[in-house]
């Protein structure tokens, strides 16, 4: 496809749990969903993409699956889903679903079926091993290898009336689907076609880099402290990866027109991403990689370590130069999973705040890429303030905490510490629409507090107000939809080295941009070579006064633009 649309498209992620509650049950709903198309659509984006809304026992939030083809009623139902896609269309967006295949949840009929006895039909569809050599089923150390879950403890839970345990890459209640079962992959190809006849847009694909594993399911190395092996190097970017994921190009993506198909990978290189994306290959449109959002973590997962400018730039500046000429970019600060941007690489107070989430959006959208907005992105959101553990409600935070306080002997105080700064709750409180009681996101009581700054960050302040977050995000997405530089322009990172400024330019013809975005509190002048010259060029936007000679207030960012 030449010039896919997607390409000067931009993506807003709903988490729906968060975003609005129609019902007052203190859960988002898509009726809330509707009610506020209006909102996003009026930022300009070309995308919506639905965290999981199916049918769940919500272990993790959705990512847990119990039945792919219908609505779990705490969202509502099909015919709701349906009003949703009509009006999402009906404003000229598309819309998304999350694809959440490398696993599914333990109540999920397939896995129920697996789990009836070793002769089962379905029992290959999942993983299951007998206990090590020599060592008596479900005592400590019998796993069939020593690989520990993302959540915490051992990836394979013991099932007693079998004798066997399961694999779990996640949570106990997440057992991980079996992709080298050819009726496994058959029966997740005719559930996507089925969402897609029902006039779906596309799927972002979580954790697809995990469904091809070492089949021999070898042992990890064990990091220093811990109780568990890294089995990721046996299950990330496996053996087959490419190979499934072209099948599923073929079998459910081949002479459908306009299909957006994003492959989130933690573990994605990269010389992989550039294979993955190669739309000679047939695979994925672009990935999710995690490096960047790794950035600012060390060997210690309980220390937290500052942002460290150049190596965010080097990783970007990687990203865009391995990407330039086959392949495409996905760029995100925030997700679900991740802590409020403005929090981590920003300055959230009162001062700073909405200038410093205005970089950090310029920045980012200025990038060769398909940019991405999460939910409160657009206001400028912030981390919450979370007291205690009692507080936090996701799965990952409390295995975690669990397994450092109770097992590794870490102080409450220091894991909580790096919870409030990393936590993915941070990302999931509810969705600041107004000043009112629980921010207008429901007249009951929300599943997770909501932050009380919404008195003052709010989506209804937000409209009103011209020099806010979403009105400067506006005039990013606009400026993707009619210039081409920012769409298709080369990529030339400047000042690498510079720990203060994030600079580089787009060229497009004899269209050329520059962009520096000032990461600090302190005034700073950008030392260029052709200062001078850019100084006087047309300055397309700003979060600040112009400055002069290229010297930017804290956290400014300035956008000129020229004739080459």
């Amino acid at each position: 496809m030449e010039n896919p649309w997607w390409h000067s498209g931009v993506v807003y992620q709903i988490y729906p749990r968060s975003f609005a509650d129609a019902d007052g049950d203190g859960m988002g709903d898509l009726k809330g969903i509707i009610r506020h198309l209006d909102h996003i659509a009026g930022l300009g984006v070309d995308v919506i993409w639905l965290s999981p809304i199916y049918r769940s026992p919500q272990d993790d939030n959705g990512y847990d699956i119990s039945e792919y083809q219908d609505i779990d009623p705490v969202f509502g139902t099909l015919e709701d889903f349906d009003e949703l896609l009509a009006a999402v269309h009906e404003r000229g967006m598309r819309l998304v679903m999350d694809l959440v295949v490398n696993h599914s949840s333990d109540e999920h009929a397939w896995f129920v079926e697996s789990r009836a006895g070793k002769d089962s039909p379905k029992r290959d569809w999942y993983w299951w091993r007998p206990a090590r050599a020599g060592m008596e089923p479900g005592t400590p150390g019998a796993e069939p290898n020593n690989w520990g879950s993302v959540f915490g403890g051992s990836a394979w839970e013991y099932d007693p009336a079998s004798g066997e345990y399961y694999l779990h890459i996640f949570s106990r209640k997440q057992p991980d689907l079996n992709w080298e079962n050819p009726e496994v992959r058959e029966a997740v190809y005719a559930m996507m076609n089925w969402w897609l006849d029902r006039g779906v847009d596309g799927f972002r694909m979580d954790v697809i880099d995990h469904i091809s594993k070492d089949t021999a399911l070898p042992d990890g190395a064990v990091p220093p402290g811990s109780l568990y092996g890294v089995g990721a190097p046996h299950y990330m970017n496996g053996p087959r990866n490419h190979e499934f994921l072209h099948e599923m190009h073929e079998r459910v993506f081949a002479g459908r027109d306009e299909m957006l198909t994003v492959g989130e990978m933690p573990g994605v290189t990269v010389e992989e991403a550039i294979r993955y994306t190669d739309p000679a290959r047939g695979e994925v449109d672009m990935v999710f990689g995690f490096e960047h959002v790794f950035v600012d973590r060390g060997p210690d997962p309980w220390l937290l370590y500052p942002l460290q400018l150049t190596k965010l730039k080097a990783i970007f500046g990687r990203w865009q130069a391995g990407l330039a000429e086959v392949g495409w970019n996905s760029l995100y600060w925030n997700n679900h999973d991740q802590p409020r941007v403005v929090s981590r690489f920003g300055d959230d107070s009162p001062e700073y705040r909405v200038r410093s989430a205005k970089m950090l959006g310029a920045v980012l959208h200025l990038h060769r890429g398909t940019p991405y907005i999460y939910q409160g992105e657009e206001l400028g959101m912030t981390n919450a303030p979370f007291a205690t553990i009692a507080d936090f409600r996701d799965i990952e935070a409390l295995g975690h905490y669990a397994q450092a306080v109770d097992h590794e002997g870490r102080s409450p105080e220091d894991v909580l510490t790096v919870l409030r700064a990393r936590g993915r709750d941070n990302a999931r409180t509810p969705m600041q629409w107004d000043s009112s009681p629980q921010a207008g996101f429901t007249t009951g009581t929300p599943w997770l507090a909501v932050n009380p700054n919404h008195t003052e960050i709010n989506a209804a302040a937000a409209v009103q107000d011209p020099d806010s977050v979403y009105h400067f995000y506006r005039r990013l997405i606009e400026l993707r939809h009619k210039d081409p530089v920012v769409v298709y322009g080369d990529f030339t990172m400047l000042l690498p080295g510079d720990e203060k400024l994030y600079a580089f330019t787009r060229r497009h013809g004899d269209a050329e941009l520059l962009v520096i975005g000032n990461f600090s509190g302190e005034r700073v002048r950008a030392e260029l070579a052709d200062a001078e010259a850019w100084a006087s060029a047309e300055l397309v936007l700003t979060n600040a006064p112009a400055p002069a000679d290229l010297e930017l207030e804290p956290w400014q960012v300035v956008i000129y633009r020229r004739s080459a």
